[in-house]
């Protein structure tokens, strides 16, 4: 391929310099065909040796759609590195302005209308999910995913990263935003301002499930007082308005923003941690459910059937994320806040089929 880049290159010199020339048959009255074959000789050739610079064999619709939206992936990485503060933080803030509401407005309510029973479990319930998604909430955020060691030796490995020209090990992937490979990675996200992976996978799942309970244990426990402020509210457009006291119409809008809040993010936070869910009883994260999919699709046109190799079964595959290793550890390591790390080091990974034969069944 060289050799014929070389010599095309070479030819069209040639004829360049040949077209420069004059020509006798120019001179002699038939220059005006002439003329025209040289030019589109020339355009021909000078066309190839643009098209020669970019050439690549390997090059496909799909790069060429990389290379075009390449600006844009940059655009949307490094903005979504330098907001991933802002979202922290709104995290934070529209979580306390909750926890402030509940104690303002609703916990009085309960003590003062509940019984005994049902105000000790509301108290409890409560504080108990405050608990566990704020612990996760914080280990996700500052515990790192894990990464592969760059400059050791004998690292287990099935590729070499083309970013970071590093050796990669199985299920690690290159994170654009955090400009890194990670082991075992999921995703990246926003809202924790850090990578999923590895080392804290327990702790993202961990806080959506309790974010997702706590949010539908607010909605529910305050429908009743939105009920009320809903009808309160608009009775404030009515031709004679009821006097209401400042604290008493702060508190009308406070639990109807505390509600609103709640149902909406446990909608679409509940979506979110039951997609997960399936990921993990499936024994896959997000980037692998994209690459089996295409890996099963293109086995099943060979007549193959694709099976995941890091699918222990349903049951395994939660005790493995969690770290469960004994009946006790469901209500030390799951119940209650634990920062046990997970099992194995991220590098290597325990296959369920060894052989490529029991991987790639006919």
């Amino acid at each position: 391929m060289g050799c014929s880049w070389r010599w095309q290159l070479s030819r069209a010199m040639r004829l360049s310099l040949r077209w420069c020339r004059p020509q006798r048959g120019a001179r002699a009255g038939g220059g005006k065909a002439g003329v025209g074959g040289r030019l589109w000789e020339l355009w021909t050739y000078t066309r190839l040796l643009l098209r020669s610079l970019y050439f690549n064999s390997l090059a496909d619709s799909d790069t060429l759609l990389d290379c075009a939206f390449e600006p844009i992936y940059w655009i949307v990485d490094n903005v979504t590195r330098w907001f991933g503060v802002v979202f922290v933080c709104l995290v934070v803030l529209l979580t306390t302005s909750v926890v402030v509401i509940v104690y303002i407005f609703v916990l009085p309510t309960v003590f003062r209308t509940y019984s005994a029973f049902w105000t000790v479990w509301h108290f409890g319930c409560g504080h108990w999910l405050l608990v566990m998604l704020a612990f996760h909430y914080y280990k996700a955020t500052v515990t790192p995913p894990g990464h592969p060691p760059k400059n050791q030796q004998g690292l287990p490995s099935v590729s070499i990263c083309k970013k970071c020209i590093v050796p990669k090990p199985a299920r690690t992937h290159h994170c654009s935003i955090c400009n890194t490979c990670v082991l075992k990675m999921d995703h990246h996200c926003p809202w924790l301002n850090n990578c999923v992976g590895h080392f804290n996978h327990r702790y993202f799942f961990s806080f959506c499930l309790y974010m997702t309970l706590g949010c539908v244990y607010c909605s529910v426990s305050s429908r009743n007082l939105f009920l009320e402020a809903y009808s309160a509210v608009e009775s404030y457009y009515q031709t004679a308005p009821p006097e209401y006291s400042f604290r008493e119409s702060s508190a009308h809008k406070c639990i109807i923003f505390l509600w609103v809040l709640t149902s909406s993010v446990a909608v679409a936070l509940g979506g979110l941690t039951l997609w997960h869910a399936t990921l993990i009883s499936r024994g896959e994260t997000s980037v692998e459910r994209h690459i089996n999919r295409k890996e099963t699709k293109r086995l099943r046109q060979q007549g193959k059937v694709f099976r995941n190799p890091y699918h222990h079964g349903r049951i395994d595959n939660w005790k493995l994320l969690l770290g469960v290793e004994t009946p006790s550890h469901w209500l030390t390591r799951v119940l209650l806040p634990s920062s046990h790390p997970p099992r194995g080091d991220g590098m290597a990974w325990e296959c369920v089929y060894g052989r490529r034969e029991e991987l790639l069944a006919v």
